[in-house]
């Protein structure tokens, strides 16, 4: 606690104005009797304009404030996997425990349980004098089975190490190393540390993605990529399915670390997450999914400041394992939500709206959340990276509003869900026409070497035939399919097969709810090869009719369920299969023709 003593001086919603001095811009307070947790984010003559992360409901003038002499920070150290935490870092599960369904006002817990000791791993390269700077892995605590936590020197702290603690149980608040900087000051070194949350931690350089983030899902890793470290969008009207994908994401995704931050979503839909992932079994371990996932619940009914906060608080924690060496992934859920606090805020402190009432700040502020994404390279770790994806919920599905605006405009890869899929039953609900993704050659880079090396041509060839089944499907509904070709009609039916085999893929099936990239080309390499063959067999004369009767079609549709990642081979007997139905149907036309000839 610092000297910093104040009264409250006005009340207005989440905004109070404080009669203090000697505080700083962006630090914590404590306000009133209930000692509700606050953030300086004005200062003026004296005052104090404070952004409270809890309802200010009964509080009244006069009230005591006090300043405490740091910024909001989370604690970072082992025992944040599989936790579940409020905007602003309080574990939810202890506070259940203590006080049941509902966080009480001016509750303060520690994020992490100070009584439990964790089994240290010193490490032996490290000698007492040896000069260490940030980033140094000074040992190693075995978090989860899953997760191999490392031990740090903070950023910022370089000089000669004194000691090391020898191997043993630990609990955070012990000292684990000693340190002397340049000055002769010693640091007593724990296995946790603290970090403001509105500052994004340091690393070396930063580098430029190099492998996608593989989710399984078909519609994004081979049409719309997304490389780790990289920065994306899930825009969507509401029902279209945005949680949906971001869950199959956080769920099926070969990141090292999952941090999801449900930020003013419905309460129903964080239940939902906080009862299933639990449950999860981990495709890549399989272990438990939250022996390497972090949860960060902040629903619409809690208060509307701590939601702007959750998401800087899943950064914070997010970019800690990235320093590790981890590839991490976050999902925020949503940043409509989080812009809109943003702009209640600003409403209450009498700023000028602009577009839509937001404040003029949106787009920086975006951008600087965005930014924080990105594979670097740590400073003792090698490399690691932080992949940000976040759902935007424009009203009505209205793309030109702000906050989708501006979140276009800032990231590489956008996934747009369509209502008019989601109302015909097609999920994930992916416009092909409206997305797009900046990293399709690099992409393109790991697929050929690690899947097959036809990738992008063939991703070109599916997209090239969604585009013309757009131009003539509005011919259809002008004119009617009768004025269509026998190879537009086609055209139409192999641009169906790759809606229905390859971009639909339920996330309650299964056996389809994960693809693996080898599936994914498997499937789209069947679809376009009877599309390709029966392309040449309509340019012989043979009737579309025909074709569309050939039980092969409809095996193609149902492959992607019929068949898991593991039976590949299945489906490249389906290809061969099918290619010879198609050459025994071009022998018996070319009989016929010889015959005509004669």
């Amino acid at each position: 606690m610092t000297d910093s003593h104040g009264r409250v001086r006005d009340i207005n919603g989440p905004i109070v104005t404080i009669d203090i001095a000697g505080v700083r811009s962006g630090e914590q307070v404590r306000i009133g009797e209930l000692g509700l947790i606050g953030e300086v984010i004005s200062l003026s003559s004296g005052q104090a304009i404070v952004q409270t992360y809890e309802s200010t409901d009964g509080l009244r003038p006069g009230e005591p404030a006090a300043g405490l002499g740091w910024p909001l920070s989370v604690e970072l150290g082992p025992g944040l996997m599989g936790g579940i935490f409020d905007g602003v870092q309080r574990p939810l599960k202890e506070i259940a425990l203590e006080s049941g369904d509902y966080i009480p006002r001016g509750l303060s817990l520690p994020a992490l349980d100070r009584a439990r000791a964790w089994e240290f791993e010193p490490n032996r390269a490290l000698e007492p004098g040896q000069s260490i700077g940030p980033g140094t892995v000074l040992g190693t605590v075995q978090e989860t089975p899953s997760v191999l936590h490392r031990i740090m020197v903070p950023p910022g702290l370089a000089g000669d190490l004194i000691e090391v603690a020898p191997r043993g149980d630990y609990t955070l608040e012990a000292t684990i190393a000693q340190v002397r900087d340049r000055t002769g000051h010693n640091h007593r070194l724990r296995l946790y540390q603290r970090w403001p949350v509105r500052r994004p931690r340091p690393y070396r350089r930063r580098d430029d993605g190099i492998a996608p983030l593989i989710t399984g899902q078909r519609v994004i890793d081979t049409f719309f990529p997304q490389l780790k470290g990289g920065k994306g969008a899930v825009p969507g009207p509401f029902g279209a399915g945005k949680t949906m994908v971001q869950q199959q994401i956080a769920r099926w995704s070969n990141a090292d670390i999952v941090v999801y931050v449900g930020c003013g979503e419905r309460g129903n839909e964080l239940v939902d997450v906080l009862e299933s992932f639990p449950k999860l079994e981990d495709p890549h371990t399989g272990r438990k999914l939250m022996e390497r996932t972090l949860l960060v619940a902040n629903t619409s009914n809690m208060p509307v400041v701590a939601r702007e906060a959750s998401v800087y608080v899943g950064l914070t924690m997010a970019e800690y394992y990235r320093d590790m060496g981890y590839d991490c992934v976050m999902l925020a859920d949503s940043t409509s939500r989080w812009a809109e606090a943003l702009r209640e805020v600003s409403g209450r402190l009498g700023q000028m709206p602009v577009e839509e009432g937001y404040p003029a700040y949106l787009a920086s502020r975006l951008a600087a959340v965005y930014e924080r994404a990105g594979r670097v390279e740590t400073f003792a770790a090698g490399s690691g990276s932080v992949t940000l994806i976040g759902a935007v919920s424009p009203p009505g599905g209205d793309f030109s509003e702000p906050v989708t605006s501006h979140t276009k405009d800032i990231i590489e890869t956008f996934w747009a869900l369509s209502k008019e899929l989601a109302d015909a039953r097609h999920y994930p609900s992916i416009d092909w026409v409206s997305s797009f993704s900046a990293h399709v050659h690099t992409a393109a880079q790991w697929w050929h070497q690690e899947v097959d090396r036809h990738w992008e041509q063939r991703r070109t060839e599916a997209l090239a035939l969604l585009a013309r089944d757009a131009e003539l499907s509005r011919i259809v509904n002008l004119v009617g399919p009768e004025a269509l070709s026998d190879a537009q009609r086609w055209q139409l039916e192999g641009a169906a097969l790759v809606k229905e085999g390859v971009l639909q893929q339920s996330a309650l099936d299964e056996v389809d709810t994960f693809c693996s990239p080898a599936k994914q080309f498997a499937l789209l390499d069947l679809v376009l090869t009877i599309y390709d063959r029966g392309m040449a067999l309509i340019q012989l004369g043979v009737p579309v009719a025909e074709l569309q009767a050939l039980p092969q079609l409809t095996r193609a549709r149902r492959c992607k369920s019929s068949y898991t990642s593991d039976q590949v081979e299945r489906i490249r007997e389906l290809i061969a299969e099918s290619e010879q139905a198609f050459e025994a149907i071009r022998l018996e036309y070319a009989k016929q023709a010889a015959q005509q000839a004669d």
